[in-house]
């Protein structure tokens, strides 16, 4: 089992960047694929960015590509996501998120952390 717990969230003004990290219990960190995900008021919970268990792969939605970055560092047991040039349409709680096999919808991923709130003000 994995336990997740993200931080990094807050307020920006459009154009600026936030790093957010999600920290995960268990000694079997590098075994899972890694996902964030986030979700707007009154809109469902979308795919944002996904890691392979290595680091080695990566996988973006078309909305974040180029201003994105997902990273791990599976000695610290840590996902990352480097979010540069944020937009208002950016504001969402974000979540991370763990499982054992590739996934882009919710519903394929098997463990959830609580969410951290990011606003991108105009």
């Amino acid at each position: 089992q994995v336990q997740l717990v993200e931080s990094g969230g807050g307020l920006v003004q459009a154009g600026g960047s936030l790093r957010l990290s999600c920290a995960a219990s268990g000694r079997t960190f590098s075994r899972y694929m890694m996902g964030w995900f986030r979700q707007a008021p009154g809109k469902e919970r979308e795919f944002v960015a996904g890691i392979n268990w290595s680091g080695g792969s990566t996988f973006y939605a078309d909305s974040v590509k180029g201003r994105f970055t997902i990273s791990r560092d599976n000695a610290q047991n840590t996902v990352y996501l480097q979010m540069n040039t944020l937009k208002p349409e950016d504001t969402a709680v974000y979540y991370c998120a763990a499982d054992r096999n590739y996934g882009v919808l919710p519903g394929e991923y098997a463990y959830w952390g609580q969410g951290t709130q990011v606003t991108v003000s105009s």
